[in-house]
Formats: structure tokens, sequence, C-alpha cells
């Protein structure tokens, strides 16, 4: 099994955060299970972290956009599932109306398994631009959100912790943990996919007595569920309704070349 796995930063940022992310995809994918790891295209931002530029959502929608397209590109070289492998789950929908193999995304994933379970959410995210989408997109899956905590400082303590100062950002986490437990939360989610890989490699899996959810593993999983039970024709993919009716790949071709020749 293939699985396109596309993330929100850029390869070779950071030499640390690399081998976190593929340590991380090594210990939870399945036996059998390849995850291919894509980043944005070089020079999209010019720093380790992509804060600045996520908080907009006139860029959001340029990243969405790119995100669905290489959906297409992974269903095109023969890949099983593809995932949106950051918080606000970038081109999410618009995938999922382009292609027929399973879309996942890191948040989604998380949300319709706490409908699921019946789980209010406490979340936990270090960049502030993202509270709003992310909020929206719990409320469309139909979750309970019991506290969104933005850690303070937590940029910086991120690039701390990319330089292998952890303590700062688990002092943080837990601090903002505690702000979600009282509120009511019981899981915690980390919003972002950085911190979350963070977490993992150091083997948090509780903070202030409640769980914390590794968001990116849960998206593997429910890929290589859903790509399992569509082997066993236990489910399947629709193809009819507006959203779902998937056009000849010819007439697909021809729209889209001539779009992008007028532009």
């Amino acid at each position: 099994m293939r699985i396109w796995f596309q993330k929100h930063t850029v390869e070779g940022r950071s030499a640390l955060l690399d081998k976190l992310y593929a340590e991380h995809l090594a210990k939870v994918s399945g036996p059998g299970t390849h995850v291919e790891v894509h980043t944005l295209p070089p020079g999209t931002y010019g720093s380790t972290l992509p804060e600045h530029l996520v908080g907009y959502g006139q860029i959001g929608l340029m990243f969405g956009d790119y995100f669905a397209r290489t959906a297409v590109e992974a269903e095109r070289d023969g890949c099983d599932a593809w995932i949106s492998g950051a918080g606000q789950d970038p081109g999410l929908a618009v995938a999922r109306s382009q292609v027929a193999i399973p879309v996942v995304g890191y948040g989604d994933a998380v949300w319709q398994a706490a409908r699921m379970e019946r789980h209010r959410l406490g979340v936990l995210g270090f960049i502030p631009g993202l509270v709003e989408p992310i909020i929206g997109n719990i409320r469309s899956a139909g979750a309970e959100l019991a506290s969104y905590q933005v850690v303070e400082g937590s940029a910086r303590l991120v690039e701390q912790a990319l330089n292998r100062d952890f303590e700062p950002l688990l002092d943080a986490y837990g601090e903002a943990a505690r702000r979600a437990a009282q509120a009511g939360a019981q899981w915690l989610v980390p919003a972002e996919g950085i911190p979350n890989v963070i977490l993992v490699h150091l083997g948090v899996t509780e903070l202030h007595g409640l769980p914390v959810i590794d968001p990116g593993g849960l998206a593997i999983k429910t890929a290589e569920h859903l790509c399992e039970l569509r082997a066993l024709n236990i489910t399947a993919r629709a193809n009819t309704g507006y959203w779902l009716r998937l056009a000849d790949t010819s007439v697909v071709a021809q729209v889209r070349a001539a779009l992008e020749g007028a532009s």
C-alpha cells in the first residue's frame, strides 16, 4: 500500500524535523505500507516554520489548491490514499471531489473519531492564525470542542525544540493542557504537525491526566483502514451527486489545460 503524505513544511529546513517525521511514519505505518512524504516547493517560505503565512485565508486557499493538485498527482502515480498532513486540512474537500482514492485529513481524522467516541476536544496550538479555520472544521465535523489553547510564545518554543531544547515546549504544552482540562476537555490534540511529531518523539501520550492524541498517526491508520475496507468490498466510493461524480479524464484534462493556458 502506498500513501502520499502531503506536508505543509519544506524539506531541508530542519534536519531534526525531517528525521522526526521519518521516524514517526515508520513507527505507525503497518507492514506493507509505504508512506511517501511530500513537502511544499522550495522557496515557498524563507523560514523553518510557516506560521507567518498560514494565518491568511488568501494564502490558505493557494496552499489548498496546491494540496488538492498533489492528490490528483498521487492518484495518477498509483498511490492508494492521500493525506493532507496539516492541522487546517488544506485542500481536503477539493481533493475528495477530484480523486477516487481515499482522502484523509490530519485534523479531520481526529474530529471524526472524537465525534464517534463522544469525546470533548482540547486543542493545543502554536499558530494563532489557524484557530478560526480549525474551529470551523471541528464544527463542520460535528465534534465537540471544550477548549482551544494557543500556547504563548510557542513559535519560539518550537524553534528551540527543533534545536533539541525540548523542556520549555513541554512545560508550556503541559500548562496549556491544564487549562484545557479545567475547561472540560477529554482528548488533547496538537493542532499542528510539528509539535505533534515532537511530542511523539518525546513519548508524551498524556498531559495533566488527559490522553494526547497523535493526529498524524491517526491519519495514516485511517488511510490504511479505508484502503483495506475498499479492498474487501466492505465500502466503496460513491460516484453520484454533484460533489462525488467524476467526469471523464479526457474532459478534465481539456478543461484544466484550457484554464491553465488562459492564466
